[in-house]
């Protein structure tokens, strides 16, 4: 399955490619029309079948040709950190806001200050001095050199940042002494049949490892790795709550690991997002969602 997933992406063209790829044959001494349809055809077949393999084995599906990697610019690890660092207010409002959290920026900054903001329930400003661990607990892992693109990175990021609101923190469904859980709040869009958790979250377990080995064995550049990662751990759900924000929180440090900015997704665009997870969750295809990330880039 892996080579197979290999040498399906590796057939993966943009329309472009396959039109220079027919042109040669086009000129060819003896080609019919019938043999440059066929050809056509069979370039399509693969790429279906790419899909397909994608699908299986990570639970979303994209086109790589279609996403432009290369508006995402290499750094290096120590000055992307920087960045990172001095953009946290922001990023943690974003990331709560995304979630429905009324906080405004100045409220996050003065609250991160240590400066408590009255009018506000309990829950949503545990909500932000949360995802301001979690935002921390991912900049250290990346400074020490020990974020890894792995559950236990995954597990210690979620108990920082759904400690006050998932069933159980750093555990998949399933996986602790709560059970169920197939069917899943993804907030204003309604519920999502994920699939089982099987006994113990052996089922999710086998998932993760599948979409993880897929994403480093068989795509090679780190960007996509990191936004692919985010997607289809978004739509996996593999926690209880708190997966969109762990989902980017683990893309941000796959990033940073490899000298790329994280990306934060801009309250004021809380909007489109939602727009773009609809049909993601609907069919798995995360090839707009992809883009929508990389815009989204820091300037």
């Amino acid at each position: 399955m892996r080579a197979a997933a290999a040498r399906t992406r590796r057939a993966v063209g943009t329309a472009n490619e396959t039109i220079q790829q027919l042109k040669p044959a086009a000129g060819a001494k003896g080609l019919s029309r019938l043999d440059r349809r066929d050809r056509l055809d069979r370039l399509k077949n693969k790429r279906q079948r790419s899909a397909q393999v994608q699908l299986e084995e990570t639970g979303i599906s994209w086109d790589s040709s279609a996403v432009d990697w290369s508006l995402l610019d290499r750094s290096t690890v120590n000055r992307v950190r920087a960045r990172f660092r001095a953009s946290l207010p922001e990023y943690i409002w974003d990331a709560a806001a995304l979630e429905g959290n009324p906080y405004t920026l100045p409220e996050v900054q003065t609250l991160l200050e240590g400066i408590t903001v009255t009018g506000h329930r309990i829950a949503d400003q545990n909500q932000i001095l949360t995802l301001n661990d979690g935002f921390n607990l991912v900049d250290e892992l990346v400074g020490g050199g020990r974020f890894h693109l792995d559950k236990t990175t995954s597990d210690a990021v979620h108990v920082k940042v759904a400690v006050h609101e998932a069933i159980e923190s750093g555990y998949f469904r399933g996986e602790g002494p709560v059970g169920g859980g197939r069917l899943v709040s993804i907030g204003a869009l309604g519920t999502f049949r994920a699939s089982e958790p099987g006994e113990n979250g052996a089922s999710l377990k086998r998932e993760f490892r599948s979409l993880t080995t897929y994403l480093l064995e068989d795509v090679e550049d780190p960007r996509e790795q990191a936004v692919a990662y985010s997607c289809a751990a978004t739509r996996r759900q593999f926690y209880f709550d708190g997966n969109k924000r762990t989902s980017k929180l683990m893309m941000a440090g796959h990033l940073m690991k490899n000298g790329y900015d994280a990306i934060s997704i801009s309250a004021q665009r809380q909007l489109e997002f939602n727009q773009l997870l609809a049909p993601m969750f609907d069919n798995g295809d995360a090839t707009e969602m992809m883009q929508f990330i990389i815009d989204s880039r820091p300037e």
